[in-house]
């Protein structure tokens, strides 16, 4: 039974984040009490989605950096930098929605990345090797990024941040290769059939909480809404295509360019949505969550459009020389 609710999870994905969205937003009354539990269930959803990683492919990144080199500058400098400039050109008098584009692309890659490129048959090891570094670094980048281009702007408590990714990513995250280390590989077996379809339905509850708590600023904001997820959407869009871009230029095989497009076109959304709202005044979050709109709806279509053009060059006629 859990195995079934899991596929039908997996298969919902895509609409399961506006879904949740649009219900915290109508519930707002009765959600909004409940953001006390995010940062436990997002520590649980970290721990199952590390369960599948352990310490020795941390060692394997020193032998293949690179890829992994340019998909980290991609997330924590240059989408931050594109995040910046947009909000300074759409949006230059609102510091509060400028942080919170910037805040959208400065967080680490996302673990679901890990679902899509394995759907997709891209490089699973690679895409794990760029979570476990992200990951482990994001306590540092996140904070130290965000203070280069917002901390002048908007108020934020770095250390309690820092503190905030530490509970909810790294530690988790060590408890599930840890499990995994220990258990010499089989805890994944064991226990990933009972905690992957609560961990999907932790990403909705999460969201679902996270968009009551915004819920307010929304009527306010209302004019600009529309504008915001433009950005959102324009910013994402590029992301994905920078990866993919990166995977080109380094002649990264198939699988390669596959798993570079999701690792730098996801994100840890959903923590970004916990710091918003945890570290930062609550306009800060409509960005973040405008970004929860569009996330597996556009990890879907890359998915499409990249088996189409993989389709394609398998089809291509090969010319010999004479």
């Amino acid at each position: 039974m859990l195995d079934k609710l899991n596929r039908f999870l997996q298969k919902f994905m895509p609409f399961m984040t506006p879904l949740a969205v649009l219900f915290g937003i109508t519930f707002a009354d009765q959600l909004h009490h409940l953001v006390f539990i995010v940062p436990w269930l997002f520590a649980f959803m970290t721990f199952s989605g590390s369960l599948g990683s352990s310490f020795s492919d941390l060692k394997k990144v020193i032998l293949h950096p690179l890829p992994i080199i340019i998909c980290l500058l991609l997330l924590h400098l240059v989408m931050p930098a594109a995040a910046f400039g947009a909000g300074a050109l759409f949006f230059p008098d609102d510091d509060y929605t400028k942080t919170g584009l910037i805040l959208s692309f400065v967080i680490p890659t996302g673990i679901t990345s890990l679902v899509w490129v394995t759907l997709y048959r891209g490089k699973t090891f690679l895409t794990l090797c760029i979570i476990l570094v992200d990951t482990m670094i994001a306590p540092f980048a996140v904070p130290f990024i965000l203070h280069l281009f917002a901390g002048a702007s908007v108020e934020m408590n770095a250390a309690d941040m820092m503190g905030g990714l530490i509970w909810m990513i790294v530690l988790p995250s060590i408890a599930g290769m840890a499990a995994n280390q220990l258990s010499k590989g089989t805890a994944p077996k064991k226990l990933n059939p009972f905690l992957s379809p609560f961990s999907k339905i932790g990403i909705g509850v999460v969201v679902a909480i996270n968009s009551s708590a915004i819920a307010p600023y929304l009527e306010t904001l209302s004019s600009k809404l529309g504008g915001i997820a433009a950005a959102v959407l324009m910013l994402s869009i590029t992301a994905y295509l920078l990866g993919f871009l990166a995977g080109r230029v380094m002649k990264e095989e198939t699988a390669g360019i596959i798993s570079l497009t999701y690792n730098s076109g996801m994100r840890n959304i959903s923590a970004g949505a916990v710091l918003a709202i945890a570290y930062f005044p609550a306009p800060v979050a409509v960005p973040v969550i405008m970004g929860m709109l569009f996330q597996q709806i556009l990890a879907a279509s890359a998915g499409s459009l990249l088996n189409r053009m993989n389709h394609q060059q398998r089809e291509m006629p090969v010319t010999k020389a004479v």
